[in-house]
């Protein structure tokens, strides 16, 4: 059950968790300066959406009724999209301030809001001037002081939570990124919104090879794309570039540009939102091509449902572990986290999910490079514990939507 008392930790402590995540070089390093760039911008709003697709997460971790699920929380969507398949539990977690709020946020809507159409009008459109007015009268009541505080904070353009009647998605780190790919786009002469009008794989494949891949061979864009700060709005941090590049052979830009291919190429735009919103900045009406799960109206029962046996709250995934008993969590979702580690970290991570686990339970993560992390990093004590299911991997990777990561992978408790 949410706790409604609940508070996130006092400033201070959020600034060293998010420190002791991002922070690797010394600070006086030009390495170290990006690092605590990229810390600051996680006290304010990186991911108003999240970028990993639930429809693999949740084929990979078989959620069923009854479990227990964690997650890092992000921009909440797939924390929400989870609670559609009737777990009994959920503790989402985050060192951003803003995520939490926005999570527990999308928790009370789910909850409180009257009916599916004033929820998607928060969240699918999140652009409606009726979305203030149900905050104050169905949401702010249900909301903890902290999270109420922070929706309701003064911004130069009224309260933060008139975010939700301008565009919500056009904000947060990754928004503004997007926007800014658009002009960088439109100064190459290109409108990547025409890209919206194509109907089929073979059109997007066409109007891409005509469009959009010229823009690689713009001087702006291999500078801009080769420098790792330019990447702060998509929250990847300097030791997460670095793999990125590793995956070209020390060149960030080819794989970057296979990524965006993937991304606009690989699949129907009708039934890959990530693409959407990628061009037009917004989800899809109803009807007019895929949502998120959470957002599907024939989900909104059961995510009322569910949403009441959820939290989020402002702690490290490794240290809300050490409250939970033991192997009593069934699937852990990760996103690309460890990507962020060093390998203290990482063996700190995972003598906690080993703790917890249930008999059977899930671990998936993403990583930005395609090789997978643990069998380097990981002690052997730890990583014995657990199988690698490759071929399921394989599959999930193959049908991920969101196509901007190197692998997807997935460990499973073995007996014993």
């Amino acid at each position: 059950m949410l706790d409604m008392t609940s508070r996130p930790d006092p400033a201070p402590t959020v600034a060293r968790q998010i420190g002791a995540a991002v922070h690797r070089r010394r600070p006086l390093s030009a390495e170290g300066m990006m690092e605590r760039l990229l810390s600051r911008l996680f006290h304010g709003l990186v991911y108003p959406q999240i970028w990993e697709d639930p429809v693999v997460d949740m084929r990979a971790l078989a959620i069923a009724p009854g479990q227990r699920l964690v997650c890092i929380a992000s921009g909440g969507c797939n924390m929400m999209s989870y609670l559609t398949a009737g777990p009994a539990s959920l503790l989402a977690v985050d060192l951003s301030p803003a995520h939490v709020a926005l999570g527990r946020l999308k928790l009370a809507a789910a909850r409180h809001l009257p009916d599916h159409d004033a929820f998607f009008d928060f969240f699918g459109r999140a652009d409606r001037a009726a979305n203030v007015r149900a905050y104050d009268r169905h949401l702010a009541p249900h909301l903890d002081p902290a999270t109420r505080a922070w929706w309701e904070a003064r911004t130069p353009f009224g309260r933060r939570i008139g975010l939700f009647a301008r565009g919500f998605y056009r904000h947060g780190a990754l928004g503004r990124f997007i926007g800014a790919a658009h002009l960088v786009a439109r100064l190459g002469g290109t409108d990547l919104r025409g890209l919206v009008a194509c109907r089929t794989i073979d059109e997007q494949r066409a109007w891409f090879n005509g469009h959009v891949d010229p823009l690689f061979a713009s001087p702006l864009v291999q500078a801009l794309a080769r420098h790792p700060a330019a990447l702060f709005g998509l929250g990847i941090p300097p030791a997460q570039y670095e793999l990125l590049a590793d995956d070209g052979d020390g060149d960030v830009l080819p794989v970057l540009r296979e990524r965006l291919r993937r991304l606009f190429c690989d699949f129907p735009l009708r039934e890959n939102y990530f693409a959407w919103q990628a061009l037009t900045r917004r989800y899809p009406e109803p009807g007019q091509g895929a949502l998120p799960p959470y957002l599907e109206p024939a989900a909104f029962d059961a995510l009322r449902v569910h949403a009441a046996g959820a939290e989020v709250v402002n702690r490290s995934l490794t240290t809300a572990l050490a409250g939970e008993a033991a192997e009593t969590i069934y699937g852990f979702s990760l996103l690309d986290a460890q990507d962020w580690m060093t390998r203290t970290q990482l063996a700190d991570l995972w003598r906690e999910i080993t703790r917890t686990a249930a008999p059977g339970a899930t671990v998936i993560f993403r990583t930005g490079g395609a090789p997978d992390i643990l069998p380097r990093q990981l002690p052997s004590d730890l990583l014995s514990a657990w199988q690698s299911d490759r071929v399921t991997a394989r599959a999930c990777h193959e049908a991920d939507r969101s196509a901007i990561y190197g692998g997807f992978h997935i460990y499973r408790r073995r007996a014993g």
